[in-house]
C-alpha cells in the first residue's frame, strides 16, 4: 500500500493549475494555453501511475485515502478507486489535454466579439476546463456521498460559463446564454431532489446506527452498501424507493436519458466543439457511474423494482435519438442526438443487472467518450474552416480534404459500432447481458442499429462525397476547394482517438480485466443473480466413442 495520496494528487493538479491561470497577468494570454497543457499531462501521469499500481486481484477499492471532513455529521475526505472508477479516470485524464489542444483558439470568438472587453478570455477559458477536470476526477474517486454530491453539483457552475461565455464564430451571445440557463437549470432541479434523498439517507443511517457515535449517521458508501445488502437500513421499502428515485433523478438528468434529455442539444450545439465534447464525454459520464456506484449499491432492492421503467426509458430513448438525428440539418446537432441514443445503451447495459451488460455499459461509456471526442472535434475542426454547421454547406471535402474526411469516417463508423472498432465490443456486451433478462428490448436495440447506419453513411455521403461545391453555384455557398486539410496540431489530437478506436476494438482485454472483478463485486454486493446461458447436458458416450442407446444418434441409427 503506496503512502503517497496520489488521488489527492490526481484532482488538486488541475484546481491549482486553474488558480495559477487565473492569476497571471493578462498580458501573458498566449503562454496561459501551454501552462494549461502542461498541467492536463501531469494529471494524465499522475492517472497512468494509479493504473499502473492498480492490484487487478486485490481489495475493490485501493488507493484508499480516509480523513475526517466534518465529523460531527459522519461526513469524511474518503477517496478510492476501483476498476469501473480507473477507467473512467483514465478516460478523463487523456481526453483533457487533446481538448486544450483542440481548442487551442477557441477563445479568440470571444476576443472578436468583445473586442478589447475581454483581453483574459484564454486563461478564463484553460482554467475552467482544468476546473471541470478537477471536479469530475473527485467524482470519480470519492467514496463519500456528501463529498461526491458537492462536486457533482459544482462542476456545474465553470461548464455553465463554458456553454454561456465562449461558442464558435456566429453563434448569438443570447442563444449561449439562453443553452447554458437551460443546462443549469435542468441539472440543478435533478440536483436538488437528489439533495432531498441526500439527507433522508443520512437520516435512515443515523436511526439504523451506523455513525460513529450515536445519533450520528455516516456518508461513506461502503457502510452503506453494506448495511444496505444485509438489511440493516431502518427503512421501509417505500422510503428506500423514495430515496433511490431521488438519486436517480439527478443522474438521469446528468446522463442525459429521456425524457430528462432537453438541455443536451442546445448545450452541445451553442458552446465550443471543445466544451461540448467535455460536456458530453467526461462530465455526463458522472450521471451513469452514479447509477453503478450510489443508485445500484445503496438501494438494490428498490434498483431492482425500477429497472423495468429505466429500461423502457433507455430503449426509447435509443430509438428517439437516432430518429431525430436522422432528420438534422445541422451536424453538430446530429451528433448530439446521436448521443443521446449511445447513453440509452449504456443505462440499458447498467439497469440489465448482468454482469455482461454492466462491463459492456462501463466499457461503452470509455468508448462513447473516445468516439464522440474524434467525430466533434473532426466536425469542428471543418466547422472552424467555413462558420458554417449546415450540412448542406458542404460537398466533395473528401477530394480537397482526404485527411479530414478519412478521419471522419473512421470516427463515423465508430460511432455505429462497426466491428474493429471499440464501440462494437461495447456495444455488443450491452445486447449479450441485456437478452437473458429482456428480450423485446434487447431485439429493439439492436435493430435501432440500422438507423445508427443510416444517419452516420448519410451524413458523410452528403458532406464529403459528391462533386466539390463551385462558387457561385445555384445555392451561393462558398465552394469547398478553399478548404484546407487537418494541420499538424489537429492531426496530433486526432490521431490518438483514432489510434484508441483501432486499439481497443481489437484488444479490449485489459479494460475488460480491470472493469469485470468491480462489476462482479457490485452484483456480488447488492446480491443479484446472474443468468446463466442454458447449456444442453452432455449426452452419455460408450467407451467406443458411439453415444449410448437413447440417444439422438443411438435411436437414429
Amino acid at each position: 500500500m503506496t503512502t503517497v495520496p496520489w488521488l489527492t494528487i490526481l484532482w488538486v493538479l488541475p484546481l491549482l493549475g486553474a488558480a495559477v491561470i487565473a492569476a497571471l497577468p493578462a498580458r501573458l494570454g498566449s503562454a496561459v494555453r501551454s501552462i494549461a497543457l502542461a498541467v492536463s499531462i501531469a494529471v494524465l501521469v499522475v492517472a497512468v501511475i494509479v493504473a499502473v499500481g492498480f492490484d487487478r486481484g486485490g481489495e475493490r477499492f485501493q488507493f484508499v485515502e480516509s480523513h475526517d471532513w466534518i465529523p460531527s455529521f459522519g461526513a469524511g475526505y474518503r477517496l478510492g478507486v476501483d476498476g469501473i472508477a480507473l477507467v473512467l479516470v483514465l478516460l478523463t485524464a487523456a481526453l483533457v489535454p487533446l481538448l486544450l489542444a483542440a481548442g487551442w483558439h477557441d477563445h479568440r470568438a470571444a476576443d472578436e466579439e468583445a473586442g478589447a472587453a475581454r483581453p483574459r478570455s484564454a486563461h478564463t477559458y484553460v482554467a475552467l476546463i482544468l476546473l471541470v477536470e478537477s471536479m469530475v476526477l473527485v467524482s470519480f474517486t470519492s467514496l463519500d456521498i456528501l463529498l461526491f454530491y458537492v462536486f457533482f453539483e459544482a462542476m456545474l457552475v465553470p461548464m455553465y460559463f463554458l456553454i454561456g461565455g465562449f461558442g464558435s464564430p456566429g453563434t448569438p451571445r443570447a442563444d449561449r446564454a439562453r443553452a447554458a440557463v437551460k443546462f443549469l437549470l435542468y441539472n440543478l432541479l435533478g440536483g436538488l431532489v437528489m439533495l432531498a434523498a441526500l439527507i433522508g439517507l443520512y437520516v435512515v443511517t443515523a436511526r439504523s446506527g451506523l455513525g460513529e457515535s450515536t445519533g450520528v449517521g455516516t456518508f461513506d458508501v461502503r457502510t452503506v452498501t453494506a448495511a444496505a445488502v444485509s438489511g440493516d437500513l431502518d427503512a421501509t421499502p417505500a422510503v428506500l424507493g423514495a430515496l433511490c428515485f431521488g438519486f436517480l433523478v439527478a443522474f438521469a438528468v446528468k446522463a442525459p436519458l429521456w425524457p430528462l434529455h432537453g438541455w443536451l442539444p442546445d448545450a452541445a450545439v451553442r458552446t465550443t466543439p471543445v466544451a461540448a465534447v467535455l460536456m458530453m464525454a467526461v462530465v455526463d459520464k458522472v450521471g451513469t457511474f452514479g447509477m453503478l456506484r450510489y443508485c445500484l449499491q445503496l438501494f438494490p432492492d428498490a434498483s431492482v423494482t425500477f429497472a423495468p421503467v429505466v429500461v423502457a426509458l433507455a430503449v426509447i430513448g435509443i430509438v428517439y435519438g437516432a430518429v431525430l438525428a436522422i432528420g438534422q440539418t445541422d451536424m453538430m446537432r446530429l451528433i448530439a442526438y446521436t448521443s443521446i441514443s449511445h447513453f440509452g445503451f449504456i443505462v440499458l447495459g447498467i439497469f440489465a443487472l448482468t454482469a455482461q451488460g454492466q462491463a459492456g455499459s462501463t466499457l461503452y461509456m470509455v468508448n462513447h467518450g473516445i468516439s464522440t471526442a474524434a467525430l466533434f472535434l473532426i466536425a469542428g475542426f471543418l466547422v472552424s474552416r467555413r462558420g458554417d454547421r449546415t450540412i448542406a454547406a458542404y460537398g466533395g471535402v473528401q477530394k480537397v480534404a482526404p485527411v479530414l474526411a478519412g478521419t471522419f469516417l473512421v470516427a463515423g463508423l465508430a460511432t455505429l459500432s462497426l466491428p474493429g472498432l471499440a464501440p462494437f465490443v461495447s456495444e455488443f456486451l450491452v445486447f449479450v447481458g441485456t437478452y437473458p433478462r429482456y428480450q423485446v428490448a434487447a431485439v429493439i436495440a439492436t435493430l435501432a442499429l440500422v438507423l445508427s447506419a443510416l444517419y452516420v453513411l448519410w451524413l458523410y455521403q452528403r458532406m464529403m462525397g459528391g462533386p466539390v461545391r463551385l462558387p457561385g453555384g445555384d445555392d451561393g455557398a462558398d465552394h469547398t476547394r478553399r478548404l484546407s486539410d487537418l494541420v499538424p496540431r489537429e492531426v496530433a489530437v486526432v490521431a490518438p482517438l483514432i489510434a484508441l478506436l483501432l486499439v481497443l476494438g481489437i484488444y479490449p482485454k485489459p479494460a475488460l480485466d480491470v472493469i469485470t472483478p468491480a462489476v462482479d463485486d457490485t452484483l456480488v454486493s447488492i446480491d443479484i443473480s446472474r443468468p446463466e446461458p442454458v447449456v444442453p447436458a452432455e449426452r452419455p458416450v460408450a467407451e467406443s466413442g458411439v453415444p449410448a442407446h437413447g440417444s439422438e444418434e443411438g435411436e437414429a441409427e
